[in-house]
């Protein structure tokens, strides 16, 4: 098999390019080394076919589509929370104008249409899913600014103002991002899906969960809290946590997520096109647990900081219902307790950097 995997020198893309190769495909990669990212540690395969371009390149996309495609897999995005309306014009540059170009390429370069798998996010839910033990369920839940002053941080049912209890999110929960990123990532999933069928490229997004393991980016405004925790721990400093800690999150390893591309480009077409999977374990931990997790791997008696700071467009909790990607056979092999264990005592190192050219 021929595979693009487009941000393949990143987090993610460059574990799914590891899967790739281990199993014998021609593998090339479209990444455009974003500093801010890549670190200096690392490099890809020399196997791999690299071209160092941009989305919004007609001639990277030229030369990373020469030959053809059988799998695309586009995991290059700007990521992170933004910077509210500041950050607007760049996420949807890169995330939503960079992936119809993408998908205008594949069409015009491609004799036979690839099978698609875009690398989406539980970030466009907004809030996860909520119940209410008088009223039932609650979705399109939002927290504002007033109560999180007050240091009010569960969301409370809108029609009788009691307590919600959290639940799984499901695929068909309504989409309500609430910040520049999230409201991105939204609209290149819905683009993908319009574009896939008016090009006839069989499409299929994955949400990913709280992602986390090797080569994560460390230190930057991109990092998951996983990393940012662990740089402060390493620095000998207490981690600082947004709210009281309380907030549920899926954290899936990173090496789970690549296999779940996997399955999603090798399961039968008429059960995956067009649709939506969460990709998480489905197994909510509390952000303080991941903390104090990492600081235990480390043999640190660090305990982590609660200042009450927050921010709004934060949710409070969400975690993921896999019941619908466990009918393609994903099941995760690493185990919270397992992986963040790892995670904390591998070397901090960030995702590969290319030497080589195309």
């Amino acid at each position: 098999m021929r595979a693009l995997v487009t941000g393949g020198a990143g987090f993610v893309g460059s574990h799914i390019v590891d899967l790739l190769l281990a199993r014998g495909d021609q593998v090339s990669v479209l990444d455009n080394l974003d500093p801010r990212i890549h670190g200096d540690d690392g490099t890809l395969s020399q196997q791999v076919r690299f071209v160092h371009g941009d989305l919004l390149s007609p001639a990277s996309l030229h030369d990373a589509l020469e030959g053809g495609a059988d799998l695309v897999f586009h995991e290059a995005a700007m990521v992170g929370f933004g910077k509210g309306a500041v950050d607007a014009e760049p996420y949807v540059s890169t995330n939503v104008i960079g992936t119809i170009r993408l998908m205008e390429a594949i069409a015009k370069l491609c004799t036979r249409p690839p099978r698609f798998i875009l690398a989406s996010t539980m970030a466009l839910y907004g809030e996860g899913a909520y119940e209410c033990k008088n009223c039932g369920p609650s979705k399109n839940t939002r927290r504002n600014a007033e109560d999180l002053e007050k240091h009010n941080w569960e969301p409370l049912c809108p029609k009788c103002g009691k307590s919600l209890e959290p639940r799984p999110v499901t695929e068909d929960h309504p989409p309500n991002p609430g910040n520049v990123y999230a409201i991105s990532k939204l609209n290149q999933e819905l683009l993908s899906m319009t574009l896939g069928r008016h090009y006839q490229i069989p499409v299929v997004a994955l949400r990913y969960h709280n992602v986390y393991g090797p080569r994560m980016p460390r230190d930057t405004p991109y990092a998951g809290v996983a990393s940012i925790f662990k740089s402060k721990l390493l620095a000998g400093h207490s981690p600082v946590i947004y709210e009281d800690g309380g907030q549920l999150r899926d954290f899936v390893h990173v090496e789970d997520v690549a296999r779940a591309n996997l399955l999603a480009a090798d399961a039968p077409e008429d059960a995956i096109a067009f649709q939506a999977f969460n990709v998480g374990t489905g197994q909510p931990h509390q952000i303080v647990e991941l903390a104090l997790e990492l600081a235990k791997s480390l043999g640190l008696d660090l305990q982590p900081e609660f200042p009450g700071l927050f921010r709004l467009g934060d949710v409070r909790h969400i975690f993921a219902c896999t019941s619908k990607i466990e009918q393609i056979g994903f099941r995760p092999r690493i185990s919270f307790e397992k992986g963040v264990k790892r995670f904390a005592l591998e070397p901090t190192r960030s995702s590969p950097k290319v030497i080589l050219s195309s």
